[in-house]
């Protein structure tokens, strides 16, 4: 086995080392590294109304639908009865009227529009319902075991209502900031739809008051409070805030400032040298090695005075047997400080190497004999 120690990453951190957040406002509260690390929590798996919240993830389903091809920024999306009939926030869609997704994503990301929302989530899956569907898989897919989407929008329901949590929520939130074209809509603070006609505002006040701000999506409505997920970067360290049930407008804002300041003056980044992952030679492969890669993350969140002290432990065997899988699991790196692991974190092969066959053997086998003869 090859082994080595050096500095290394955390993803899990230890809270007690850390100084004290301070009293919050809301009920419930979790700060995350974009990269999905839990940095805080308070009350973080308590099911809460999101309100509008709810949109980071059918803003989510949306850019993996663009990603995937299925719709492009220039897709006309028609306004169906039902979706112009939302009420709340919206940009008055009149029946049959067509609008860009470009535009679409706008009054989502800045006006909240729920009208748009159902829009959106009718053309992509052909039904809201099938469309909240595909919410509720896809936040099982990422681990969500606090929620229960009923709609595409957030707004309460016949006798129903959406429930989740602030750890889902940051999880829904990290998993749509992958998608970095999204900030090009969170970010926007101010702008305008159908040539100019309708003005844009963006319901995100934070991004006019605090430093590095970059998104994502506030919600209101008078059961849920007032909630947020606000995105946020400074020197490289991207961090997700989480807030639901703050009393008013002012104290969802003081704890997501208050969040975010505490990320920020107690985690750096910390990224492993690039050579520390070389290529591990495979055996009767198609390939002669394989290049092994970090599964989850190729940087990391420690705490600031950690990030110089913690020790990190590889290990990767000398060779591989083909065939390799893509994504197999090759190695793992353990990371510790004081004697205690603190993260045991999978090494998994970066491609495909296929078992050599006999008749390529063959090949190769004459090829050097051809090679080796004299002239």
């Amino acid at each position: 086995m090859i082994c080595a120690a050096m500095l290394g990453g955390m993803l899990l951190v230890q809270a007690a080392a850390l100084p004290e957040m301070g009293a919050l406002n809301a009920k419930s509260a979790a700060l995350y590294a974009a990269n999905g690390q839990e940095l805080y929590s308070y009350n973080a798996d308590e099911q809460l109304q999101p309100a509008s919240v709810t949109k980071i993830m059918t803003m989510l389903l949306t850019m993996e639908a663009l990603e995937r091809g299925e719709v492009t920024l220039d897709t006309m999306i028609t306004g169906s009865e039902y979706a112009c009939s939302m009420g709340g926030t919206q940009v008055w869609l009149e029946p049959g009227e067509q609008m860009s997704l470009n535009d679409m994503l706008k009054a989502i990301a800045v006006g909240s529009a729920n009208d748009c929302a159902v829009a959106v989530a009718e053309h992509l899956a052909g039904t809201e319902a099938a469309f909240v569907e595909r919410m509720n898989q896809r936040a099982a897919e990422l681990g969500c075991t606090n929620t229960q989407f009923i709609n595409a929008n957030g707004l309460d329901g016949m006798g129903q209502k959406t429930l989740t949590s602030a750890h889902d929520l940051a999880l829904i939130s990290c998993e749509l900031l992958k998608h970095p074209k999204i900030l090009e809509y969170t970010g926007i603070w101010m702008d305008s739809i159908r040539g100019g006609k309708f003005s844009l505002a963006n319901t995100n006040k934070m991004l006019k008051s605090y430093p590095g701000l970059t998104g994502l999506k506030t919600g209101y409505i008078s059961e849920a409070g007032f909630c947020i997920s606000a995105s946020a970067e400074r020197d490289g360290l991207s961090l997700v805030a989480v807030v639901m049930a703050a009393p008013t407008k002012e104290t969802r804002m003081a704890d997501a400032s208050a969040l975010l300041n505490y990320g920020f003056a107690n985690f750096t980044v910390y990224t492993p040298p690039a050579d520390l992952l070389q290529p591990v030679p495979v055996q009767l492969g198609n390939a002669d090695s394989v290049q092994p890669v970090l599964q989850d993350s190729q940087s990391f969140v420690v705490e600031k005075e950690k990030a110089s002290q913690l020790e990190t432990h590889l290990e990767l065997p000398d060779t591989l047997q083909a065939p390799v899988e893509a994504g197999q699991q090759i190695g793992e790196l353990t990371v510790s400080s004081g004697g205690e692991t603190l993260l045991t974190l999978p090494i998994t092969a970066a491609e495909a190497v296929e078992m050599t066959t006999i008749p390529d053997l063959l090949l190769e086998f004459l090829g050097k004999l051809a090679g080796g003869s004299p002239a």
